[in-house]
């Protein structure tokens, strides 16, 4: 049975997020009805990590074993064909390597935050960015967010709803840039808590808009405590960029 891996493309905004949830739109339901109508097989897709309703993806990557031994081409072509009413692509399809598994043989996921900075609010990119009217410091947002890199208990910037075993992660990354009138935050870790970046962007934004300092970030991530974390910002803002695996590839 060939496990084909794909790198899916998706706007979160119509969905209640990526994992399947009986009758309600999700990600994985709809690449799962297409996969259906393409091979008449009824799948269930591994996923490198689950987002949130309203999160986007530039670079989600999942598997699927099929019974048939498709080109990876037409794998890919005719998933896009039966998604042509939905907002999700299949980006690329090839055949995994034996043993592989789209979420447990990931490495690395980066993620990147869009904060638009400025008085007016967007109108091309609506859905896509969180809209801060107050100028935002991105140099103390990042001089902060240093605290937040290594290995550490991330309870506070945990939700409450959280099944992961342990609040104990390893953030490798913590970046935050202007970029014009955006204000970019990408992170990277092996793996996050649920909700764990958009906690950390709320946080850092109080810095930026000068209502907390770096100290009160340590301070916070030192707490343990859920009560300590700033305002969690909104999922329009959040995308899942890209996934490593050790073999190479899917990464963007």
């Amino acid at each position: 049975m060939p496990r084909y891996r794909l790198t899916l493309e998706y706007d979160g905004g119509p969905y209640k997020g990526f994992q399947a949830q009986g009758d309600l739109p999700t990600v994985q339901g709809a690449v799962e009805r297409a996969v259906l109508a393409f091979t008449g097989e009824s799948v269930r897709l591994q996923a490198a990590g689950r987002t949130d309703t309203g999160v986007h993806a530039t670079c989600q990557v999942v598997h699927v074993d099929l019974s048939k031994a498709w080109p990876a081409d037409t794998v890919r072509n005719a998933l896009n064909a039966h998604l042509i009413d939905d907002a999700v692509v299949v980006l690329d399809a090839e055949v995994a390597p034996e043993g592989w598994h789209a979420r447990f043989s990931a490495t690395e996921r980066r993620y990147l935050y869009r904060i638009l900075n400025r008085p007016a609010p967007p109108a091309l990119d609506r859905g896509r960015v969180w809209h801060v009217k107050a100028p935002l410091d991105a140099d103390a947002m990042h001089a902060a967010a240093q605290v937040l890199v290594g290995h550490h208990d991330f309870t506070t910037f945990r939700d409450l709803a959280c099944q992961a075993k342990s609040p104990l992660k390893t953030l490798d990354v913590a970046e935050v840039s202007r970029r014009g009138e955006e204000v970019w935050l990408r992170f990277a870790s092996r793996s996050f808590l649920h909700r764990q970046v958009r906690s950390m962007t709320g946080t850092l934004a109080e810095v930026g808009i000068g209502r907390w300092t770096a100290q009160d970030v340590k301070a916070a991530l030192e707490a343990r405590d859920r009560r300590a974390c700033g305002p969690v910002a909104p999922a329009s803002g959040l995308s899942l960029t890209g996934v490593s695996y050790a073999e190479g590839g899917a990464a963007k």
